[in-house]
């Protein structure tokens, strides 16, 4: 098989390269019209871009400062809002005096109405007053915090000397939170306050956006808050951004800039807003590329309609060569996938419904040569329609080495005189469609394993596979050569993989039949209320698989022709289906079959009991039936019962071409991983039979097998 997909490939791709139009009409005249086009509407679309870019980069320009100026203005007014309260504190404080009852009461109600604020740290006491339930819900130890205001000793030092001090104490806590250094002027110049104060309400006004992106830094240059909440945590540094650089170079007190920058060749609109208090500020800065992105949109979309309106111009120019050349092109792949036997291609898609012309005649013509191939190969089979349009065949009846396969349902008699004693008159359509369901899911079966359905008779079918396989026997009469060698070493591949086919297909087969025996389950059981409630019956079946020589090609009369197989191997794979009742399983192969597989897919005494790692996935499990019978010119043979292959991927091969399959579990236990492990386990799982050998006389007249040796 992927000897012969190789050979389709190559042939493809010789079609395809012969298909192809090297010049096309007209082509030097559509340059010339583009180019002036181009020129005309390329230059004016430019003017339009750089007016529309200097204003929207004027409009981010503003809305940066107004942005900064507003988070800013709410960054002070908390801070000082929170200083502020922290004064009343400690003045309410010094009035309790020396009665702890009275601090811890004035403490604890000023956390409570002070939720922002963690701790207050009096260094020249060594002071400690904490917000236990804030420590408490975030596990933060008290003694950490007095460890942290420690270590900020020089900050405390500066604040001494009349600054406010801004520090970020998020990577130290892991805690979003402010630590705010200010003297109390009050009670003496080296008298120092400092506050640990949650920052997650001011983080608010820096929240991410895709456009913008705001910080707030103190006079070293270090992010306090920044609306990329990482960068907080992690404590960076924007000293070496070029708006902090200018900010914290200029003048101290309320002052506020736009400044524009190159960073990593990208370009940067940027703001600040000084605040009046910590010699800090906050900036907010956006990439050009962003707030011109609009800008550009609207120039690529302009460049678009320019582009529809050239075509338009250049259809206009030539809309007679276009109107002719166009569909004809188009034409001509659809034509071309119908020689390649792709007779829906979705190349039809692009045909639409044709012109009335001559043009739009041929249109027509083609969907309606699609409908004729499309009703053939309902009547005849898609493989079969596909190699007759593609001559890849010899389609006179000739030999090949096939895998034959016939099914057939049990007691189907009894099946349709239950339809006509239920519904009398409509008994046909409810038969054939019940039949037209089971079959379609069986067919699906064959067709996913490259199969070919040769015929259906009333409830049985019959399918085969390699019978459209692009080989002869013509090497059989040369001498021993390498090529002759060569060649039986290709078709022994041939027929083997035929053979897996025809097995992957059965057990294939066999979760389609659970399947389609569930939902007729649940349909029955959803229309039993009905009058005349319609119904799907339970059925079970048999399956042979055979593989031989015979006979292939169209047979019939010049009026009424048909594709199909016949010879002795046929009717072998006929007897074997036959031969699954007696032999209680619903899958036979025969010796013949067995023999091709064994060595490389059943563990056997030929291959040690042993397979190889690539052929594991295909590891086929079966059950010698014991009871022998004579074949003419070949002696005594046995059937093989298939009892599973545990490497079979329901997904897999059912999904392939459904996304929306879903494997169900209660019929997945005949196939697969969790399958059967012997034919017992096999009769068991579909409700046959046990089978008492001693009585099985496969030799009978109803049973008998006649082959000729070849």
């Amino acid at each position: 098989m992927r000897i012969q997909q190789k050979k389709e490939r190559k042939a493809q791709k010789k079609q395809e390269r012969m298909n192809q139009v090297k010049f096309p009409i007209g082509g030097k005249l559509i340059a010339i019209i583009s180019l002036l086009f181009i020129i005309a509407l390329g230059g004016l679309t430019y003017l339009v871009s750089v007016f529309v870019s200097a204003d929207v980069r004027n409009s981010a320009e503003e809305n940066n400062l107004t942005t900064a100026s507003r988070v800013a203005a709410d960054t002070e007014n908390r801070i000082v809002s929170t200083v502020s309260s922290v004064g009343l504190f400690l003045d309410l404080l010094r009035t309790t005096g020396s009665d702890e009852n009275e601090v811890r009461t004035v403490e604890t109600l000023f956390f409570e109405r002070n939720s922002d604020v963690i701790a207050v740290y009096l260094p020249a006491t060594e002071r400690l007053y904490a917000s236990q339930s804030f420590l408490l819900s975030h596990e933060i130890d008290e003694q950490l915090v007095s460890s942290y205001f420690a270590q900020e000793a020089d900050v405390i030092e500066e604040a001494a000397n009349g600054s406010f001090g801004l520090e970020n104490a998020t990577p130290f806590f892991s805690v979003s939170s402010l630590a705010i250094f200010f003297p109390l002027t009050t009670t003496g110049t080296d008298n120092v306050v400092a506050i640990l104060y949650s920052s997650e309400k001011i983080a608010e006004s820096f929240s991410s956006s895709s456009i913008n992106q705001t910080f707030f830094v103190n006079n070293n240059g270090d992010v306090l808050l920044h609306s990329d909440a990482q960068l907080t945590s992690q404590g960076a540094n924007e000293g070496d951004n070029p708006v902090v650089k200018s900010m914290l170079e200029s003048s101290t007190g309320n002052t506020a800039n736009q400044i524009n920058f190159v960073q990593d060749e990208e370009e940067y609109l940027g703001a600040y807003k000084r605040l009046t208090i910590g010699n800090g500020g906050i900036v907010t800065t956006v990439k050009a590329s962003i707030i011109l992105e609009g800008v550009n949109r609207t120039t690529r979309r302009n460049l678009y309609i320019s582009i529809v309106i050239l075509a338009i111009a250049i259809l206009c120019v030539y809309f007679f060569a276009k109107t002719l050349s166009s569909p004809l092109k188009r034409l001509s792949r659809v034509v071309n996938e119908i020689n390649q036997g792709n007779f829906n291609t979705e190349l039809f898609s692009e045909l639409g419904k044709g012109s009335r012309d001559e043009v739009g005649v041929l249109v027509k013509n083609t969907y309606h040569e699609r409908e004729i191939l499309n009703t053939f190969t309902k009547l005849t089979n898609k493989g079969v329609t596909k190699a007759i349009i593609k001559k890849e065949i010899d389609f006179d009846p000739h030999l090949k080495d096939i895998t034959i396969f016939f099914s057939d349902i049990r007691g189907f008699t009894a099946i349709s005189d239950g339809f006509k004693n239920r519904f009398g008159e409509k008994s046909a359509a409810e038969i054939i469609g019940f039949l037209n369901d089971y079959m379609s899911r069986m067919v699906t079966c064959i067709s996913r394993t490259g199969g070919v359905v040769d015929k259906f008779e009333g409830d049985a079918i019959m399918a085969c596979w390699g019978v459209l396989r692009n080989e002869n026997l013509d090497w059989e009469k040369q001498e021993e050569s390498e090529a002759r060698a060569l060649a039986k070493k290709h078709h022994d591949q041939y027929i083997k993989e035929d053979a897996l086919s025809g097995i992957t297909c059965c057990i294939a087969m066999r979760y389609s039949l659970m399947k389609y025996n569930k939902d007729a389950q649940e349909f029955t059981e959803a229309h039993k209320d009905q009058v005349l409630a319609p119904y799907k019956p339970h059925i079970r079946i048999g399956s042979g698989l055979n593989s031989g020589r015979a006979t292939v090609g169209f047979m019939g009369s010049f009026e009424k022709m048909e594709f199909t197989s016949i010879g002795d191997a046929v009717n072998f794979a006929s007897r074997t289906e036959a031969s699954t009742k007696p032999c209680g399983t619903d899958i036979l192969m025969t010796q013949e079959t067995y023999d091709i597989l064994k060595y490389d897919y059943i563990r056997c005494k030929e291959n040690n009991f042993t397979i190889k790692s690539e052929n594991k996935k295909n590891e086929i499990v079966v059950e010698q039936i014991p009871v022998e019978f004579e074949v003419k010119g070949k002696g005594k043979q046995h059937f093989y019962g298939v009892v599973n292959m545990p490497g079979f991927d329901i997904q897999d091969f059912f999904g392939q071409d459904n996304p929306d399959f879903r494997i169900d579990m209660d019929c997945a236990r005949t196939v697969g991983p969790i399958g059967p492990k012997n034919l017992s386990e096999v009769r068991a799982l579909l409700g046959i039979p046990e089978p008492d050998f001693s009585t099985v006389n496969l030799d009978a007249k109803e049973n008998k097998i006649q082959v000729s040796a070849p």
